[in-house]
């Protein structure tokens, strides 16, 4: 049985970059994404490359889904913003928050990600399928569990079609999140975000800024192998893809992989899996 899969790209800075990663977009396309997302930096800093690039993936002829950030944005910047991604064809939101950049005070007209849904279901009705973020292991500034699935939940009752989780390594806090997410009310499709393994010091420092926890056995092995590459790699596919399997398993309803700007470790998943 297949299932529907996405992937996450970010903005490229240079002119290189640019071309390695339309490369990495082409080996990908071959597993027929249902989208391809690109993010947003901090405060809307990469907006310009996140445009190109979305425009660059719907030009090869793949649905593309912009991040959309809302910290420290005025109403009227916002849909200036959306009016240009709707112009451009753009049909799906991954609607966040975001984060500012450093130096920064608060500031803007949306306090949290329910108010951008809501204000672009007011403005824009139904031009854009919205995205959400989900947390299985508690957003890491949430008073609590139960604040933090209040607050999933509001952004869905604002007008969230589905939703993309952080990504995990535990399945059951996955599926536990679904099922109190459900409890509230919720019935939109929950996706997991995926993150295969290829660098332990840069996935190690990922996890601790986003609150993505490592289980301790996975963290051990990943130390115990030192500098050796090519054993982190094949014992995270291991691990990333015997997680896909019990995901598929329990149902999910689709994998949304976090590639880092490379196919091969996505690509080697895939593979796995039969998708």
């Amino acid at each position: 049985m297949s299932l529907p899969i996405s992937f996450e790209f970010f903005p490229t800075k240079t002119p290189e970059g640019a071309a390695k990663q339309e490369g990495v977009r082409q080996a990908l396309y071959a597993k027929k994404p249902e989208f391809c997302s690109v993010t947003f930096g901090a405060g809307g800093s990469t907006q310009t490359g996140t445009f190109n690039m979305v425009a660059e993936i719907l030009k090869e002829g793949v649905p593309a889904a912009s991040h959309f950030s809302c910290v420290g944005a005025s109403k009227a910047s916002a849909r200036e913003q959306l009016t240009t991604l709707k112009a451009m064809g753009v049909k799906r939101l991954v609607a966040l928050r975001g984060d500012l950049p450093s130096g920064y005070g608060v500031g803007g007209e949306f306090q949290y990600a329910s108010d951008l849904v809501a204000f672009i279901r007011l403005e824009f009705g139904d031009a854009f399928h919205i995205e959400v973020a989900a947390y299985p292991e508690v957003h890491p500034q949430a008073r609590n569990v139960t604040a933090d699935l209040k607050a999933f939940a509001t952004k869905v009752q604002a007008g969230a079609d589905s939703a993309i989780t952080q990504y995990f390594f535990n399945s059951d806090a996955y599926f536990q999140f679904v099922e109190d997410a459900e409890k509230l009310g919720v019935t939109v499709p929950i996706t997991p975000g995926i993150m295969p393994i290829t660098n332990s010091s840069q996935l190690m420092r990922f996890s601790d800024m986003c609150g993505a926890e490592i289980p301790r056995w996975i963290r051990l092995r990943l130390q115990g192998f030192g500098d050796d590459t090519a054993s982190i790699k094949a014992f995270g596919h291991d691990v990333i893809t015997d997680l896909c399997e019990v995901l598929r398993a329990g149902g999910a309803p689709g994998l949304h992989f976090y590639t880092m700007n490379q196919s091969a470790p996505v690509l080697a998943i895939c593979d796995e899996l039969g998708v």
